[in-house]
């Protein structure tokens, strides 16, 4: 018994040497895994010439930023209507869905829109003048209406040049669009005072007085569509002891 165990033990060494030969021959058989190749830098052909994306940046100028003449006047309002997609910018209601609610509920298309007052009567003579002065917040606008063709001259500029955004052209232009003396009369303002959309509100409310001045009759269904109300609301005042109107200064206890 002892001697079959010292004949292993003295067989254990060859067998060990006999598999570390066969283990770097069986690596030699496998084959090499393939090595992911390096990613290529892409290249844009421009012209005859090839260039990289380390070349192409340094060609590529950004073009500088213009600054507006009227600080945020080239932004616009984000307002997300009842029904639209806020991601994707779309409709979720199609134009046979919106037609088929209408009929359900027996309503046409049309009247969801402002219809124009009919019954205004202004008298077109040829001096006529009809002025009033509008306010919101701390602008105040001067206005003066006349027989015209529909143009707008706001201290001495057009209303496209003063008021780029198209948001506040179609505030300004509701009331007289809502008369139906939109491309009959002109808009001579003077404005001072406020911001870009607080000139807006005032000369809104400015050209719905002169109306009133122009037909007393007009002054409900302008009122009704909320024209001449006066948006009274101003920056609070700061209070003594305060930062701000109601910043405080931090507590300290000790």
């Amino acid at each position: 018994m002892a001697e079959d165990e010292k004949q292993g033990e003295a067989n254990e060494p060859e067998e060990l040497e006999a598999a570390a030969e066969e283990q770097p021959a069986a690596e030699a058989e496998a084959p090499a895994e393939e090595q992911p190749a390096a990613e290529a830098p892409e290249v844009v052909v421009e012209g005859d010439e090839v260039l990289t994306e380390e070349q192409l940046e340094d060609v590529i100028e950004e073009t500088p930023r213009v600054r507006p003449e009227i600080p945020g006047a080239d932004l616009e309002v984000d307002i997300v209507r009842e029904g639209d997609d806020v991601h994707r910018g779309e409709s979720r209601w199609s134009e046979e869905d919106f037609e088929e609610e209408t009929e359900a509920e027996g309503v046409e298309p049309d009247e969801f829109e402002p219809q124009p007052i009919a019954d205004a009567a202004i008298d077109l003579a040829a001096g006529a003048r009809y002025t009033a002065t509008g306010k919101r917040k701390t602008a105040v606008a001067r206005v003066i209406l006349k027989p015209g063709t529909g143009a707008y001259e706001i201290n001495g500029r057009t209303l496209e040049a003063f008021f780029p955004r198209s948001t506040l052209q179609r505030n300004i232009r509701q009331p007289l669009e809502t008369v139906g003396y939109d491309t009959r009369m002109d808009v001579v303002a003077t404005m001072h005072g406020g911001g870009v959309s607080a000139q807006a509100g005032a000369l809104r409310h400015g050209i719905s007085r002169a109306l009133i001045e122009a037909d007393p009759n007009l002054r409900s269904e302008l009122k009704r569509r909320g024209f001449l109300t006066r948006d009274a609301r101003v920056k609070e005042r700061k209070k003594a002891g305060l930062k701000k109107a109601r910043k405080r200064p931090q507590f300290s206890k000790r």
